[in-house]
């Protein structure tokens, strides 16, 4: 199994881990620039553009496929838009992923209008800074909320939304679903951080995670997720007045945040999964033969995931 810098990376917003060994890439937000610098220019030959989401500043967005409702993608930690257009090799394991027609993206594209997008302070698989304009760290799912729904606005996308988490973006999906219910059709999480794990988690686990993310803060504009407050923002959030089509997939190869020595924080985070998945009322898919970078290294999970939802919302839920 495949567990690169971007992999890891949005286990816990730093670059190593106990998830298991690999070819690391570049640290995260490495060149980024501060978070007063403008936009980074797009990837030759990229298919996203940066659109203008005011005060000074650009997020880049990639859009293909056409159809409703639209699926948006929220990538881990770290992780730019480019993590839903690489897919790993099944029979070369070991092999580091590669863009092909078979990663989420480009697969989603083929029956509905998919989207995705870089977060301020994330990097491309191959360790260069995203194309969106650098911003004050650390960030709080609200702040990720605000961003998305400027981009999507900015860049002409039309609700009703599929959103799809992965890891911090979880925390983000879910609570722009919480905020804006009415344009929002389903939500799949991708082995998704859960506020439950501010329960799951002891005292002890959850204490040293925060200050392990804290210690990853350079000042330098890479993306550090502010758990504490996201757990309380949505935590604040009203419910959906109604369930809405959900998929919970999890990870069933184990790894660990690697925080303290308090023991191994598996049980925890599956635990964690299950409570999010009662919360949604989701199906639950914890057999997907994978770690924790389920879009990477099994992305037809995730696309046979996202069709179910975009199906049901099609179907009137």
């Amino acid at each position: 199994m495949y567990q690169g810098r971007r992999v890891l990376v949005t286990v816990a917003a730093c670059c190593a881990l106990a998830a298991g060994g690999g070819p690391a890439l570049a640290a995260a937000g490495g060149g980024a620039g501060g978070a007063s610098g403008g936009p980074t220019p797009d990837p030759a030959g990229s298919a996203g553009r940066v659109v203008d989401v005011g005060e000074g500043r650009g997020i880049r967005l990639e859009c293909r496929g056409s159809g409703s409702p639209t699926v948006v993608l929220v990538s881990g930690t770290g992780g730019a838009a480019d993590e839903w257009t690489t897919a790993a090799d099944p029979a070369r394991p070991t092999i580091a992923p590669k863009p092909g027609a078979g990663a989420v993206l480009p697969a989603v594209a083929s029956f509905t209008r998919v989207c995705a997008y870089d977060r301020p302070g994330t990097t491309r698989f191959d360790g260069g800074p995203a194309a969106s304009t650098p911003v004050a760290q650390p960030t709080t799912a609200a702040a990720g909320v605000r961003d998305l729904r400027a981009a999507l606005a900015a860049g002409g996308e039309r609700p009703p939304y599929v959103l799809v988490g992965a890891s911090w973006g979880a925390m983000i999906a879910e609570l722009f679903a919480r905020t804006d219910f009415p344009r929002v059709a389903g939500l799949v999480t991708v082995d998704g951080a859960s506020p439950y794990l501010r329960d799951t988690l002891t005292a002890a686990q959850w204490s040293d995670w925060m200050k392990k993310i804290a210690a990853t803060d350079t000042g330098k504009g890479a993306e550090v997720p502010d758990y504490e407050t996201s757990v309380a923002q949505i935590r604040r959030a009203p419910a959906p007045p109604r369930p809405l089509p959900a998929v919970v997939l999890t990870s069933d190869r184990p790894w660990d945040l690697g925080v303290g020595n308090s023991g191994s924080t598996w049980p925890a985070w599956l635990a964690a999964q299950d409570r999010l998945a009662r919360e949604l009322r989701a199906r639950h898919v914890p057999e997907t033969g994978s770690g924790h970078g389920i879009a990477v290294e099994r992305p037809r999970l995730v696309v046979d995931a996202v069709r179910e939802v975009v199906e049901r919302a099609r179907d009137g839920g």
